[in-house]
This record gives C-alpha cells, sequence and structure tokens, in this order.
C-alpha cells in the first residue's frame, strides 16, 4: 500500500475522477437546459377536462399540462379548499395553460386530481398560434371571408388556406415598412440634418433650401404611395376571419391578420410532430420576439450578441497583442514594468459592473458627447454617439477582456526560443522585420488562445452592457442597407440580457420559464460555435507555422 502512494497513483485516480465529475456536471448541465429548452417547441397534448368548482358547479377547461406535482392536503385545507371524501396524504395538482387570453384572464391555473370528472382528448381541438393575446384554444366551425360565412366542407383545409393567405400579406407589409419605408424615414431624416446642418454654419441660402424642399416633397410623395400600399396589404389581411367555439361554449370571431399559425396537436404523427419541432426551433431563431419579449423569436438578439462579439475582437487583439509584444520585447525589465503586469493581472479581477459605469462615464457622455459636439450639433439635443450604444459596448467589454489577450500573448511569446530570434537578427533581419515574420506568427496560437478566452467571457457578459447599449428592443438592427450601412451609435438586444428579462421581468412567468432554458441553450450554443471557429483557426495556424520551432 506504502507503494501505491509513494507512486503517485492515487493523485493520478483522484485529478482524473475529478476532472470525470466536471465534465459529467457539465454535461449534465447542458443536458438540462437542452431537454427543457427543446421540449417547449415539441407540440403537446390538449386535453379537454369536466371540472367541479368548489361551488359544485360543473365546467368545462381546454388546455395543455405545462406541470404537476403532489400536494399535503393539509396545505390545501388551510387554502380553503373542502374535500367530500378525506383523500390520502397527497394530492395530485396540475398546472394548464388555458390561453383564450382576452376571455380567460389568466394563462395558466391549478386543478386538482379531486376535482375532474372526465378528460379527453378530442382530435379537432385546434391550437392556434397569434401575434398577440397568446394562444387560443377551440373547435374552428366556420370560415368567413370578406364578411360572407363560408358552406365548408373540409373546414380546416379552407382554414389554414386563409391562414396562409393572411400570414404571406402580412410578410410583404412588413418588408415594405421595414425596406422601402424605413429608407424613406432615413433620407427624410438625413435631410433635415443636412439643412439644420447649414443653418448652424450660415450657409443655408435660398437656393440650398429650395433644392432641400424639392427633395423632400419629392419623398413625400413617394411615402404616401408605400403607405397607402402598406394600409392596403394590412387591409387585405384583415379582410377574413374564423369562427371558433371555445371551452365555454361560446363562438369566437378571430381575424386572421393575427393569426400565424394552426395546429392540431393531437392527431400529429410522430413524423409530423417531429417536422413542426424543427419548423418551430426555426421560427425561434429567425423571427422578432412579440408580447413583452414572452413569445416570438430571438433572432435580433442573436444577431446583436454576434455583431458586438465580433466588434470587441477586432478592437481588443490589435491592442493586446501590442501591449503584450512591448511589454515581452521592447520595455526593460524593472520596477515600473513589475507594475504594470501586476495592474493588467489585477485588472482581470475588476467587477464587470465597474467597467459599464467607466464605460458610461468616460466613452457614453466624455467622448460620445464630445463627438457629438464635434462632428453632430445638427442633431442636437437628441444624442448620436452620446448614449449608449453597440460600439461603447465592444469597447467596454474591449477593456474588459484586454487583460486576458495579453497575459496569454505574453505565454505564447516567452515560450518562442531566444535562438530563434539570435538566428532572425543573426542572418541580417531587423527586430520589426524578426517580431513580424518569425516571432508573430510562432506566438498566433497563444494570440488565439487569448482571443477565445475573451470571446467566451464578452459574449455572456450582461451587467456592463446594461449601462452601455443592450436594450429588451431594438426597433432597428445596427447593420441595414440605409447609408453607411452599420450603424455603431445604436443600441442593441442581447442573449444574455434578453434571458434576464424574459426570466425577471415577464409579465407572464409560467409561459416565460420555457424561453428562458431555450434562450440560454441558445447563448450557450453562440459562444460554443463562437470559440470552435476561434479554435479551428489556431489550430490552422499551429500546423502552418510548426515548421518554424524546427
Amino acid at each position: 500500500m506504502g507503494k501505491w502512494f509513494k507512486s503517485g497513483s492515487p493523485w493520478i485516480w483522484m485529478t482524473g475522477g475529478a476532472v470525470s465529475i466536471s465534465l459529467i456536471a457539465v454535461l449534465g448541465l447542458l443536458l438540462m437546459i437542452a431537454w427543457r429548452g427543446l421540449s417547449y417547441f415539441w407540440p403537446a397534448e390538449v386535453y379537454q377536462w369536466e371540472l367541479n368548482d368548489p361551488e359544485g358547479h360543473r365546467y368545462t377547461l381546454i388546455g395543455e399540462i405545462y406541470d404537476k406535482e403532489e400536494v399535503p392536503t393539509e396545505r390545501l385545507i388551510s387554502a380553503g379548499h373542502v374535500f367530500k371524501e378525506m383523500p390520502g396524504e397527497t394530492v395530485t395538482r396540475y398546472l394548464v395553460k388555458t390561453g383564450n387570453r382576452e376571455f380567460v384572464g389568466l394563462d395558466f391555473r391549478w386543478i386538482l386530481a379531486t376535482d375532474i370528472i372526465s378528460r379527453t382528448l378530442p382530435e379537432d381541438i385546434a391550437v392556434i398560434e397569434r401575434s398577440k393575446n397568446g394562444d387560443f384554444y377551440g373547435y374552428p366551425i366556420a370560415v368567413v371571408e370578406d364578411g360572407t360565412r363560408l358552406a365548408l366542407d373540409d373546414i380546416e383545409a379552407s382554414f389554414e388556406a386563409h391562414i396562409e393567405r393572411a400570414v404571406e400579406l402580412n410578410d410583404q407589409a412588413v418588408t415594405l415598412q421595414k425596406s422601402e419605408i424605413g429608407s424613406i424615414n432615413h433620407e427624410m431624416e438625413q435631410l433635415r440634418l443636412q439643412e439644420r446642418r447649414y443653418e448652424l454654419d450660415g450657409q443655408l441660402t435660398e437656393e440650398r433650401k429650395a433644392e432641400i424642399d424639392v427633395k423632400q416633397a419629392s419623398l413625400q410623395a413617394e411615402y404616401l404611395l408605400l403607405e397607402k400600399s402598406f394600409f392596403a396589404l394590412r387591409t387585405e389581411a384583415a379582410r377574413d376571419s374564423v369562427i371558433i367555439k371555445d371551452m365555454r361554449g361560446e363562438e369566437v370571431v378571430l381575424k386572421l391578420d393575427t393569426i400565424l399559425d394552426v395546429t392540431y396537436s393531437n392527431r400529429i404523427s410522430l413524423i409530423g410532430k417531429i417536422g413542426h419541432w424543427f419548423v418551430g426551433i426555426g421560427r425561434f431563431v429567425s423571427d422578432d420576439p412579440r408580447e413583452a419579449n414572452t413569445e416570438g423569436g430571438v433572432f435580433p438578439a442573436i444577431f446583436g450578441t454576434v455583431f458586438m462579439v465580433m466588434l470587441m475582437a477586432v478592437i481588443v487583439t490589435p491592442f493586446g497583442v501590442i501591449a503584450a509584444i512591448y511589454l515581452h520585447e521592447y520595455a526593460k525589465k524593472g520596477p515600473v514594468t513589475k507594475m504594470i503586469r501586476i495592474a493588467v493581472i489585477n485588472l482581470a479581477g475588476v467587477p464587470s459592473i465597474v467597467y459599464g459605469v467607466f464605460g458610461l462615464g468616460f466613452f457614453v457622455y466624455m467622448f460620445g458627447g464630445t463627438l457629438d459636439q464635434l462632428f453632430y450639433p445638427e442633431a442636437l439635443p437628441a444624442p448620436t454617439f452620446g448614449s449608449p450604444g453597440v460600439l461603447w459596448s465592444a469597447l467596454t467589454l474591449a477593456i474588459l477582456t484586454l487583460p486576458v489577450v495579453i497575459v496569454s500573448t505574453e505565454e505564447g511569446l516567452s515560450r518562442i526560443p531566444s535562438a530563434v530570434r539570435q538566428g532572425s537578427l543573426a542572418l541580417g533581419a531587423t527586430k520589426a522585420e524578426t517580431l513580424w515574420r518569425i516571432v508573430i506568427p510562432m506566438a498566433s496560437p497563444a494570440i488565439m488562445t487569448g482571443l477565445i478566452l475573451a470571446v467566451a467571457r464578452a459574449a455572456g457578459e450582461v451587467a456592463p452592457l446594461m449601462l452601455v447599449g443592450v436594450v429588451k428592443l431594438a426597433p432597428t438592427l445596427p447593420i441595414d442597407m440605409n447609408f453607411p450601412f452599420v450603424h455603431l451609435e445604436r443600441k442593441f438586444m442581447h442573449l444574455g440580457f434578453h434571458i434576464y428579462d424574459v426570466g425577471f421581468q415577464s409579465p407572464n412567468v409560467e409561459a416565460a420559464r420555457p424561453l428562458v432554458y431555450a434562450t440560454s441553450f441558445l447563448l450557450v450554443s453562440v459562444i460554443v460555435s463562437l470559440n470552435l471557429t476561434a479554435i479551428g483557426v489556431r489550430n490552422h495556424l499551429r500546423e502552418k507555422y510548426r515548421s518554424l520551432e524546427h
């Protein structure tokens, strides 16, 4: 036994076991997040219950089972429930999503197993996804086309065809609003700012004023035509409606311009459910959020996260690499250099919210406000760069991750043998040529390692971004088709803040809970994708410059 301990085998087994446990914990966490998030898009069965209320009246309830739990009878009795016959120690209760928000009041409610008279799975119950007021459950009984109730043999096929028509018209209207109408609004705003600029500079002549007025009149006329087309599309999309019989037994008329999709969950085959699941995930990734971010997709948040991280990487890499090269290759070894290195290392331990406060005070108010005074006086008092935006967010996170890049690059530079540098200098190369052609290529894998660590941290940061650019809902993306195409002054959405907002600021907690898991899994996937891309580049560089080490 003593020889076994002295051989070091126990420590090998202990460290191997610790690594295994850590991997299992991480994989288990990821699998739990993936399961709770991705299962949200699976079409759930829709039940119809016949229930007794506390007064003994019978009523019907339609909905999906979201959760169930065993509750002690003492807890229910203390809450006012009365049992004709004393049940066991616990009673099963179900959390049911009922939808029909405008008529029922609550999307979710708890029902007790002791109150259930019957539970069925009718095949003709429709789950109607809407652009507002959440889902609607009921039985489609008629389609009304342009005010005329149609006599149909196949109500379901007609219903789906009319939905497709309304969705297509709505998509055309949204595209028109975001592209052509948005471009005209942008041009009109630029003309207004140009006129204001001429006025401030004392250069607003009658000729320039007349020229601007002509352009504005032309744009206004074009805008009115597009606006007319936009409202025509909206009106045409709202032409038809559907009559649904809800769980109260009443007929409800729903406008088709608010309906996005209809699903008959109780009759879909396994293949159909898998297809519906993939479609749901695709729409979640590609659509805009709605209903206070508790429904719809997260595409603006994905775009904002990736764009901000890539901008941060472009900023932090050259500064971090240049600082590391100076400290390692040029700076004299002494107390000042030592203090600088200690300061760089300590910067990595500063709370991220402190960086946010610094970014807000220095970048936004001081630097951005100065830019507005110098280059955008015509827009004042409305700020251009003097308000939080994606540029200031990227700069703030660049400072936050700068120590990681500096330390990693210095480690890579210190691993390069001095004989390589001396050999290059002996062959007649200058120090700058040696750095550019020999040292930096050999250290590039270490530089990429620092960038990987920086991206991993920056993509998950939320606290500083809340001060310097991220918002709950951004009306436009930082990139569009309006000159100069990249708008670094705009605010943006971020997956990390989206998770916080949906999880803690949502007015409908139960509806938001699955989206928290789904968005968390998506954020992890984005970070992993960015890291895998950087790792691939690092491995390529390592193989490319491996010959320089020999």
